[in-house]
């Protein structure tokens, strides 16, 4: 296994490095910027104590401990206690999404586009691509964690020590080698990639539930999550190391797990096939609707139950919410009441505006599925046939549109079914599914640039991705950083109403309901009169 492993490993490593030199570049500026520039406003931001404690107060509501995790260093929160404990579950996660990206490109889809077969005939070990795509991701979240170490501490915050900094960076580090490990794993458990990512997806968005469930309920639960045991370093108050330490052990025995798969794997294969398809076609896959639908039907399934989950995660701790607010007076004084409303009810439209953007990743995805299928020449066996290039888009499109619609719908269920069993005075179903069926528009918006970029330049699609995490970092954290007002007016998530605070601003939601059609219109368009091999 070693000579497997060693043989032409090296020179692996470094085409992989060349074909990415400037995806890698980017993630790791990307990263390091927006954590050193967030690092930098939490100065200006609360420049006293008792700013800076009335916001460790709203911190230790239960709904802020399943979003960010459990308060430390609360009783004197300091910039550095304040960043670590606000962003690096949010970093982590973004770090953990990079590495899951990056090491299926580099396994799983190489192998099924037939570049690892072409490699295998060259002479290099059996192991070679799978040890070099490690072993560069994993170099990647080193490089990552001493950028970002040093860069915090370049800063000089007094609350921000040189061990702190370090420690910062290496919790983001770990957490990306250990879901580097885990892809690594589903590559081999995998038959495809997209199962590899699937899986992937799952297990962070699990562990992200579990570490939430178990923050506010059950301590104990947490620690069945990667994302607790880097949390549990408590950066900048104590700074333990054993949890990098914890996490780096557990990645090296998954990634040994899944070395030896590999030797043992035929290539092309998974150690979780596909069941065998049916001999004859159902009526529904005669229409390219429902081919789209079937193509992710385990992607829509997973996913709707996810939503589901969470919704009802969140819903369960508003009974814990409910009595915090009442017996905390400093927050009473520090939300403006608003007549007829409750403060649970003030609050839920951030968590809507969260819910609903975290909704956006999978309608995304379902509209791209459209993209990665001309990439690989399958939709030209259906244009070899009497069918049109828009009823193609237009079936996915479809599907896209109708499933966000039904996503935000499950995330409300699930958010209202488990409100009405902890709450003594539930939030009406009316109230919740308005509050979040307004930011539908924007989810429109969304799509319509995905829309957009696929018909002329389905190269760029990523450029969606970018700009929904952009919008998650100002609307969601620009009212606690203080971003400026134009920066959240930037994304279509900044301009839906705040119901039900705010009242219903008809001409905005009409306003970007066209701007979404209009991309619409011109994606389908130029998708009509493309070259499909561009």
């Amino acid at each position: 296994m070693r000579g497997q492993l060693s043989n032409q490993t090296r020179q692996m490593a470094r085409f992989i490095v060349r074909r990415d030199r400037i995806r890698l570049p980017i993630w790791i500026l990307s990263l390091a910027l927006i954590t050193i520039v967030t690092a930098s406003s939490f100065t200006n931001l609360y420049q006293t104590d008792q700013e800076r404690q009335a916001i460790a107060e709203t911190m230790k509501n239960p709904a802020m401990i399943a979003m960010v995790g459990q308060g430390y260093g609360l009783d004197n929160y300091t910039e550095g206690a304040m960043m670590a404990h606000q962003m690096l579950l949010f970093t982590a996660i973004v770090v953990a999404i990079m590495s899951i990206l990056l090491v299926t490109r580099h396994t799983r889809a190489d192998e099924e586009e037939g570049r690892i077969e072409l490699i295998r005939s060259l002479p290099v070990g059996r192991l070679s691509n799978l040890g070099a795509t490690v072993l560069v991701i994993s170099s990647l979240n080193i490089i990552l964690a001493i950028i970002i170490g040093l860069g915090l501490y370049s800063l000089k915050i007094e609350s921000m020590s040189f061990e702190g900094s370090l420690l910062y960076g290496a919790a983001l580090g770990a957490t990306g080698i250990f879901f580097t490990a885990v892809t690594a794993l589903f590559a081999q458990l995998s038959e495809n990639s997209r199962g590899t990512i699937g899986f992937s997806f799952a297990i962070l968005g699990v562990s992200y539930l579990i570490r939430a469930i178990g923050d506010v309920s059950n301590e104990s639960l947490s620690w069945i999550s990667p994302l607790s045991w880097v949390l549990s370093t408590e950066v900048y108050v104590n700074n333990y190391w054993w949890p990098i330490a914890l996490t780096i052990g557990v990645a090296a025995a998954i990634t040994a797990l899944a070395v030896y798969l590999n030797t043992i794997r035929d290539l092309d294969s998974g150690f979780l096939p596909a069941k065998p398809g049916k001999k004859h076609a159902s009526p529904m896959l005669q229409s390219p609707l429902g081919l789209a639908f079937r193509l992710q039907r385990t992607g829509i399934i997973t996913w709707a139950i996810g939503m589901f989950i969470l919704g009802v995660s969140y819903g369960s701790v508003f009974g814990d919410l409910e009595s915090f607010f009442e017996n905390n007076e400093m927050i009473s004084q520090m939300l403006t009441p608003v007549e007829g409303l409750s403060l649970t009810e003030q609050f839920l439209t951030m968590l809507m505006s969260v819910i609903t953007m975290i909704c956006t990743i999978p309608t995304l995805m379902f509209m791209m599925k459209l993209k990665s299928e001309g990439k690989k020449a399958r939709t030209e066996h259906l244009f070899s046939r009497a069918v049109s290039r828009s009823k193609v888009m237009g079936s996915y499109f479809l599907l896209s549109s109708v499933l966000g619609f039904v996503m935000v719908l499950l995330a409300v269920l699930g958010l209202w079914s488990a409100s009405i069993a902890v709450m003594e005075e539930p939030i009406s179903f009316v109230t919740m599914f308005n509050a979040a069926m307004v930011y539908l528009p924007a989810i429109w918006i969304m799509i319509g640039i995905t829309v957009l970029l696929i018909g002329f330049k389905p190269q760029l699609t990523g450029f969606t991705w970018l700009y929904l995490g952009y919008s998650f970092l100002v609307v969601y954290l620009g009212g606690l950083l203080q971003f400026p007002e134009w920066m959240g007016k930037l994304s279509p998530f900044g301009h839906i109403p705040q119901l039900p605070v705010e009242e219903m601003n008809y001409f905005i939601v009409s306003l970007l309901s066209c701007i979404a059609i209009g991309f619409i219109i011109v994606g389908f368009n130029g998708y009509r009169k493309r070259d499909l091999s561009g």
